[in-house]
């Protein structure tokens, strides 16, 4: 697990809007908790408020999520972008990144986009298996994601990819394929989503038919936890966000599938427990003092405490010390008893 700088984002969503399909797992309305496109006056009022309340050496920017950014009406996404733009132009805020469908890039849309001070390039690609993406109903191709990142790339923005987990007619194994295809494309970060069953989608009549179902969180944790290792420990790509963003209308909204506040916490703590268990079977010790960095502290010990209980439920006794010398994400042996 890599170190993690603090970052901020005036998150505005734009549900829907441009979307040319309807893809069976999304709606964004619940998902996001918006329902329309934000006016003008939204933008510069959520600026102005994250100006007022940011805290000190965080790093921040605008983002515009949700829908297809690129593939809405032209006059919007300017209109959008000019409030915007003068945030950035004088130094309040790093840069503005956007979300958007790999079909919906080309040249002159990333041109107009720089000219309005977007740094930053989301792809939603989900998967890089075609037959998936057509189960979905994505309406794009695993080569649309290649192309539209190569044109990230060259016209100078940061590429930030997205992936899904647990879609209908994928696996495990596909899920790495997806993020092996991923990482060849040098993004700058990734997110991960485990697939959700959410009210007033495709999927969930699917579900209710029967013909779906979903990963139940042991399996996302386990999958997404040694993704999380693939992308940060092996590829050295950051994964700036496991899981959808605990909104109070997901949770109400969401009919099954491995929705939890916290997930993220959940796949971290489980490979704290995984470097754990190699180094009890290492030392063949049964009770192990191990150091960690002092923000790793609770995920080490595991949400709620789900660590320390599955090592005393197998007659292992661990204690967790802080020690700032450790590495963020690191382990390292304390005393050993045999």
């Amino acid at each position: 697990m890599m170190n993690k700088t603090r970052h901020a984002n005036v998150a505005l969503f734009v549900p829907h809007a441009g979307c040319p399909h309807q893809c069976s797992f999304c709606n964004q309305r619940h998902i996001a908790g918006a329902q329309a496109v934000p006016s003008d006056e939204a933008v510069r009022a959520a600026c102005e408020e994250a100006l007022r309340t940011r805290r000190a050496g965080v790093d921040a920017q605008i983002a515009f999520f949700g829908g297809s950014f690129t593939a809405i009406d032209r006059d919007d996404m300017e209109r959008l972008l000019a409030a915007a733009y003068p945030y950035v132009k004088r130094g309040d805020f790093s840069g503005i990144r956007i979300s958007t469908r790999p079909d919906a890039i080309d040249e002159e849309r990333l041109a107009v986009l720089k000219a309005y001070g977007v740094t930053t390039v989301e792809l939603g690609a989900q998967s890089m298996d075609d037959a998936v993406l057509r189960r979905c109903h994505r309406g794009h191709t695993a080569n649309d994601v290649e192309r539209a990142a190569e044109l990230i790339r060259n016209a100078g923005f940061s590429l930030g990819l997205q992936m899904m987990t647990g879609l209908p007619l994928d696996t495990d194994d596909g899920a790495f394929c997806t993020a092996e295809r991923l990482a060849a494309l040098s993004p700058d970060e990734v997110r991960i989503y485990p697939t959700l069953v959410v009210e007033g989608t495709p999927l969930a009549e699917e579900y209710r038919a029967g013909t779906y179902q979903p990963q139940t969180l042991e399996q996302a944790v386990s999958l997404c936890a040694r993704l999380l290792t693939f992308f940060e420990e092996e590829r050295h790509i950051p994964v700036i966000r496991l899981g959808l963003h605990a909104e109070e209308s997901l949770f109400e909204h969401c009919l099954a599938g491995p929705v939890h506040p916290a997930f993220r916490e959940l796949c971290e703590s489980r490979l704290f427990r995984e470097k754990i268990a190699a180094l009890l079977k290492k030392e063949n010790a049964t009770v192990l003092t191990v150091r960690v960095h002092p923000s790793c502290v609770s995920r080490a010990v595991g949400h709620r405490r789900e660590n320390h209980t599955w090592f005393c439920d197998r007659g292992y006794s661990v204690t967790i010390q802080a020690d700032e010398a450790v590495a963020y994400g690191e382990i390292k042996r304390g005393e050993v008893v045999t």
